[in-house]
């Protein structure tokens, strides 16, 4: 079997990670495949933020667990994050996901953990959400897309089983 093949059927999302940040090269190269995703009619509609900073990556996360009502960390402790978000023109939710998969695809990969964390868009639509986009230089009219955490998993986990019945030959 391809090696692409192989790395996509094995991927697993983490929830566990190493207290250790990936190094900016690996980030950069995870980033690559994000703006290489396709995106309709080429408008390559899709935004990326990298942080790395663990103020922010906190800030981020207790946004995000405000969102949700939850009582712990969504970003299960990882180190960095990638944001999604993708400019609001004709396909951006589905270029925008379709990079979300390329990031998580390539951080696996590479040994890296990844897990896509939703809320993205109600974060981003917040007005501390919105004072950060403004901060970084975002001035698009952007939707937030996920929250593609990342870092190296504490522990492996099992890959869940495929549900049969979901391909129908023609």
């Amino acid at each position: 079997m391809n090696e692409t093949v192989k790395n996509l059927i094995s991927r697993k999302s983490c929830k566990s990670y190493q207290d250790k940040h990936v190094s900016k090269e690996l980030l950069d190269e995870i980033v690559a495949a994000g703006l290489n995703a396709p995106s309709g009619m080429n408008k390559q509609t899709p935004r990326f933020v990298v942080v790395s900073d663990d103020q922010v990556v906190k800030q981020l996360s207790d946004m995000n667990a405000a969102v949700a009502g939850m009582p712990f960390d969504p970003f299960y402790g990882a180190k960095d994050v990638i944001i999604v978000l993708a400019k609001k023109e004709a396909t951006y939710l589905y270029d925008g996901s379709l990079a979300m998969g390329n990031l998580m695809n390539a951080a696996w990969s590479m040994g890296i953990g990844s897990r896509w964390i939703h809320r993205a868009k109600e974060v981003f639509e917040s007005d501390e959400g919105k004072k950060l986009l403004k901060a970084w230089g975002i001035e698009d009219d952007v939707e937030g897309i996920g929250f593609c955490i990342l870092g190296y998993a504490k522990e492996e986990k099992e890959k869940t089983e495929i549900q049969e019945g979901r391909v129908f030959h023609i």
